[in-house]
């Protein structure tokens, strides 16, 4: 039997819905039969009825208490399961509107929860009423000439009820799937703090992730083709070397082909250097800033305090960053620092922080909010929790402070 998509969709969703309110009637109908017990064993309390009523009262509370983080897992279980809604792990700061849920919403979503399932099993009984009405003696039906007409009107209300019921149940489930989360779930501060918990980890996910790939394209670089633009450069030196019978053009061609090839493995290894250098994971920051300070244009005074009572490195997402920021701003006070004459690199590890601090005595004026290059900068110290500072009065000097956070 085919059944057409539109209904075989209805009807799966009618079975969902029913199934999740059917669930929760003994969930919510738990709470609210304790809480009768209480009242009923309070009410005895004061009537003096019986001595052993407080014991019992006892209990009940206890068991009052300690139910509602079980029904809350079975709650959040239930929203999940059926209507695929993660109702993420509550604190305990929003105890009071767990409690509020269980035994006053709760309460009355299972009375609504009741009434529909009861609608529906009537809706059904009353619209298969002439099966039940053949199944009764036939003496009966003799009896009574006119049930065939009632059973009529009896069909049509069952079918109208049936009718009704989707509606009603998808109208139900969206109240609970409302009301559940919000007094069930984390409170908007600790869906806050769980939602900036969330972005901080996927940033420094993030932040490994692009690490890991600039060390791979280092790699496949420095591997592949700057190997064969050396191999290049050896061959065209070889032939200049040993053809020296070739006529004169031919000679300036290859004299010319090995000076593109050498300058060609020079930017290559300026490029490599500045995706992430070898040397940073093989010797650390000390040794990479010391060979920047030796290839800058101008002279750079490098200074590096890290306690020896501090033996492990730091992360390699942080000195990466510390690196890349002592690289730049050598380049952009070579480029862009009018009248200097030296620089100042000096970075220390307090504690959890490292600190990196750049200084030249040119003529100052750089403002971070212009230009491309000290934005980049600013935002790369940012990718790791890191605080960007700079001053530039005109007249100089400049100084650039750097803060990174550098677990213990």
């Amino acid at each position: 039997m085919n059944i057409p998509p539109r209904l075989r969709r209805a009807l799966t969703r009618l079975t969902r819905d029913t199934s999740f309110l059917a669930l929760g009637v003994p969930l919510h109908l738990v709470t609210g039969f304790l809480l009768f017990m209480i009242f009923g064993l309070v009410w005895e309390i004061i009537n003096g009825n019986d001595n052993s009523v407080p014991v019992v009262l006892g209990f009940a509370l206890v068991l009052t208490v300690f139910s509602a983080p079980a029904l809350t897992a079975a709650q959040r279980w239930r929203f999940r399961q059926l209507l695929g809604i993660d109702i993420p792990r509550p604190g305990w700061q929003r105890s009071q509107r767990r409690f509020g849920y269980h035994c006053l919403v709760g309460a009355l979503l299972g009375g609504l929860e009741v009434l529909l399932l009861s609608l529906l099993l009537a809706g059904l009984a009353a619209a298969t009423v002439y099966v039940w009405i053949w199944a009764v003696p036939w003496q009966w039906r003799v009896d009574h000439p006119g049930y065939s007409t009632q059973a009529f009107y009896v069909t049509l209300s069952g079918l109208a009820a049936l009718a009704a019921v989707p509606a009603l149940a998808a109208a139900l489930v969206r109240l609970e799937a409302h009301l559940g989360p919000a007094l069930l779930g984390p409170g908007p501060s600790e869906d806050l703090a769980r939602r900036v918990e969330d972005l901080t980890e996927s940033r420094a996910g993030a932040v490994d992730a692009a690490d890991a790939e600039r060390r791979r394209i280092e790699r496949d670089l420095h591997d592949g083709a700057q190997q064969r633009l050396v191999s290049l450069a050896l061959n065209l030196g070889l032939a200049k070397a040993t053809l020296t019978d070739l006529p004169p053009e031919a000679r300036e061609v290859i004299d010319a082909a090995h000076r593109e090839a050498k300058d060609a493995i020079e930017e290559l290894s300026n490029l490599v250097r500045g995706l992430h250098p070898a040397v940073l994971d093989e010797l650390g920051l000390d040794a990479a800033l010391s060979g920047l300070a030796a290839r800058a244009p101008l002279p750079v005074r490098l200074r590096v305090d890290l306690p020896p009572q501090l033996p492990q490195r730091a992360a390699p997402a942080v000195e990466a960053v510390a690196y890349f920021v002592v690289s730049e701003a050598l380049t952009n006070i070579a480029k862009h620092a009018r009248e200097a004459t030296r620089a100042d690199v000096t970075v220390t590890r307090l504690g959890g922080i490292l600190r990196v601090v750049i200084a030249d005595d040119g003529a100052g004026g750089a403002d971070p909010s212009k230009g491309s290059g000290l934005k980049g900068l600013a935002q790369r110290v940012r990718s790791v929790d890191g605080t960007f500072r700079m001053s530039s009065p005109v007249g100089g000097p400049t100084m650039m402070s750097v803060e990174l956070p550098c677990p213990m």
